[in-house]
């Protein structure tokens, strides 16, 4: 499998995973800005809609979106339990989670790094964030992960959280928050890929 990633991105996440999973991956860097690889491909014939990540399998179909190459690399290894099994109730709490991390706080987020938007208008975005974020606080305060033990959705929160810093958003505003920020980034695996990705 290769990993199509920027650094900064949202495609830590499934890197993650891939490490967490110890599956086989080739790490292939794309600059956002030319939409090339690091080699000089046209990431725009890997993946048209020219964003990371993008997953390429060894049969080479390419999928794309956070939340499905999570639960797709999951389900290659589901005795690592990083997602409830597939048909289960669980597992949709898993999407509701997901969905929720993807729209809410990926988007949320995503909408700030825009310089088209007046700062007037991101005062009201970071608003609504701030009561999303106030939704996971509450969860996290209970228990360490989102579904009780560590998961593809917990991978892909501290990503996107890892942004907050960037918009001058303390995420000691909510304790529970910023310790399971602590929580992800010590584990061995997290290391490792944001290692992998600074090189």
């Amino acid at each position: 499998m290769k990993l199509y990633y920027a650094p900064h991105a949202c495609s830590l996440a499934p890197h993650i995973v891939l490490r967490e999973l110890d599956l086989s991956f080739e790490l292939i860097r794309v600059d956002n800005t030319t939409k090339r690889t690091a080699s000089g491909e046209d990431f725009l014939a890997i993946n048209p809609k020219g964003y990371v990540a993008a997953l390429q399998l060894d049969d080479g179909q390419v999928l794309t979106e956070g939340p499905a190459i999570l639960q797709y690399l999951a389900d290659l290894r589901p005795e690592a339990n990083l997602a409830p099994v597939s048909g289960t109730f669980e597992r949709v709490r898993l999407q509701e989670w997901l969905n929720f991390v993807s729209t809410e706080i990926h988007g949320g987020l995503g909408w700030l790094f825009s310089a088209q938007i007046p700062d007037e208008v991101k005062v009201l975005i970071k608003a609504k964030l701030f009561k999303r974020l106030a939704v996971l606080s509450q969860t996290l305060e209970r228990q360490d992960y989102l579904l009780g033990e560590f998961s593809v959705v917990d991978a892909y929160l501290f990503t996107v959280l890892r942004w907050a810093h960037l918009f001058a958003i303390d995420l000691n505003e909510w304790p529970a928050l910023a310790r399971f920020q602590t929580r992800v980034d010590q584990r061995q695996t997290v290391k490792a890929a944001l290692a992998a990705e600074s090189e």
